[in-house]
């Protein structure tokens, strides 16, 4: 299972970004070999428009089973994250990476 984080950095104990579609980065942790890796979402800074479901698309293609973000995507976002079988937790907004990952082991993230 891949676990994907909005970050504003690529460290564990990087602050999550409480943003999905212009997140800085994803920090992807693979809780079966316990790797991470991360992925530079900068670049959507240039779009004006469609950052969410652009993001969407980029998540799915890294092969995210979790996301775990702050205040959720918006409406076309959330639509291809359902679609794509992504389960979505928020309410991490203000957390680390690390922070997040044990509130989400500890079920205190809401289910979005």
């Amino acid at each position: 299972m891949k676990i994907a984080f909005t970050t504003k950095g690529t460290k564990w104990n990087s602050r999550m970004d409480p943003r999905f579609g212009r997140t800085k980065f994803f920090l992807i942790y693979d809780v079966e070999k316990h790797e991470f890796n991360h992925f530079d979402n900068r670049s959507i800074d240039n779009e004006a428009h469609g950052a969410g479901p652009k993001t969407a698309q980029k998540l799915f293609e890294l092969e995210a089973n979790v996301l775990i973000t702050g205040n959720g995507p918006g409406g076309n976002a959330a639509t291809v994250l359902e679609k794509s079988g992504i389960k979505i937790y928020i309410g991490a907004g203000e957390m680390t990476v690390k922070e997040a990952f044990e509130a989400y082991q500890n079920r205190k993230l809401k289910e979005f």
